[in-house]
């Protein structure tokens, strides 16, 4: 899972790079239209994430008909996403890129990558999704194949359209978006293509997308809708981050989109676990050991205070030469230096939040409570803080940043008192087992 990704990142990072050789205008707005893809992305990992922690639950618990019915409910949900996502692309792209940055040459430059994304929204919610619920059951190996070769694909491509290599058309900004699209297209084959067709772990086919699945709602509803708003709500609240960063100027956002990359390197580690120790916990208390359950929750607390503080000391070690890299002015430079060392600060707490949110305390079904907490300390407490530090004190960077992502602090600490308090484990009820599906 670790693995798998370090290769997303760095097809992430590989973008970043070739795209910012074209100067910080292409940067930024491919920057900006990647986050309103985030959104969506955002919004499938909770849809699946909600999902897995029946799916994972059931598959402990051995009841093949009640995991086939979460698969169902949590695809119908993803289409659902993506063709409201398809749609506002397309006929509202300038407005969707004006909501982040007034600057009509970023607008257009974010409008242009949003023509070859469309597609993408389904390619990525269905691959993303599948791979979620692959993953829940063991099934950790194909996803990571598919990553690996995705990376490699994007790569070649993005050198063949975006600077009009081998006698291909230099399609800048646009060459990086048709080489998400083709990327896109082979990793959904090969995740889709495995768990529709060959899989015989979940046997989940195309005409379970029709079964009934009524007997499973509510349950579903209770446990998985939460995960779905919770990271709903953390895609929009990251989003009006990047609002407020976008009416700082177009190098604020040049050093975030750089710092974006460096912070999802460091912290990549720390996603293997949180995605690993939310499905331990599932088939932990799926076979009804919750004492086992307990100590596994702090034994992955401790790993991720761990590799936090190795994730700050790796931001701080390699932000010069990386930055180095990039064609930016000196302006643009001294924001990106300040918001490295914020990052570095912020993620020692995130990776040990993300351990106790995206893992244990969500493997455990404690759905509802995480998403109390990341509507109260990223909505009332962060983006106030954030927009004001920006928009009316004209803080340092520096500052900006840590008041932005302040909610990472104060939503690890409180975390760590719901996993002592033994709270977060939760009965999940499953429908009776059917053999004849």
């Amino acid at each position: 899972m670790t693995f798998q990704s370090l290769i997303t990142i760095g097809i992430n990072m590989t973008d970043t790079m070739m795209v910012g050789t074209l100067g910080e205008v292409p940067l930024s707005g491919a920057s900006l239209a990647n986050q309103f893809i985030m959104i969506f992305q955002i919004c499938c990992m909770g849809i699946g994430m909600g999902a897995s922690v029946l799916t994972s639950r059931f598959w402990g618990m051995q009841n093949p008909d009640a995991l086939k019915k979460t698969i169902t409910i949590m695809f119908r949900i993803c289409l659902s996403f993506a063709l409201c996502f398809s749609l506002a692309t397309y006929f509202f792209p300038e407005a969707i890129i004006g909501i982040y940055s007034t600057d009509p040459e970023v607008i257009r430059e974010g409008t242009l990558y949003f023509k070859w994304a469309i597609p993408c929204y389904l390619l990525l919610g269905l691959s993303l999704t599948s791979t979620i619920v692959l993953r829940s059951v063991g099934q950790v190996r194909l996803p990571l194949i598919s990553s690996i070769c995705a990376f490699f694909i994007n790569i070649f491509f993005n050198y063949l359209f975006i600077f009009g290599n081998f006698g291909a058309p230099r399609m800048a900004i646009e060459g990086s978006a048709l080489s998400t699209l083709i990327a896109r297209t082979v990793e959904f084959s090969i995740i889709c293509g495995y768990l529709f067709l060959i899989d015989k772990k979940i046997r989940y086919r195309l005409q379970h997308l029709f079964m009934h699945c009524r007997d499973i709602l509510a349950e579903y509803f209770r446990v998985a809708i939460p995960v779905l708003i919770s990271d709903a709500l953390l895609a929009l609240g990251n989003n009006t981050v990047v609002m407020v960063i976008g009416r700082l100027g177009v190098s604020f956002v040049s050093a975030n989109a750089i710092t974006l990359v460096l912070q999802q390197l460091s912290t990549v580690f720390i996603q293997g676990i949180a995605n690993a120790s939310a499905i331990i916990t599932g088939h932990t208390l799926g076979r009804g050991d919750e004492e086992a359950a307990q100590q596994q929750g702090f034994t992955f607390l401790y790993m991720g205070i761990a590799v936090g503080i190795i994730g700050a000391v790796l931001i701080w070690l390699i932000s010069k030469p990386m930055i180095s890299f990039y064609n930016l002015t000196l302006e643009t430079q001294l924001i990106t230096y300040q918001l490295t060392f914020a990052i570095g600060f912020i993620v020692i707490f995130q990776s040990a939040n993300s351990i106790l949110t995206k893992g244990v305390l969500r493997g455990g079904g404690d759905t509802r409570f995480l998403m109390l907490a990341d509507i109260i300390f990223l909505w009332v407490v962060s983006i106030p803080l954030g927009a004001l530090a920006g928009l009316v004190w004209h803080l340092p960077a520096f500052w900006i940043y840590t008041l932005l992502k302040i909610d990472q602090v104060l939503k690890c600490v409180w975390c760590v008192y719901r996993l002592k308090s033994r709270k977060w484990i939760k009965k999940i009820v499953a429908c009776p087992v059917n053999q004849n599906q």
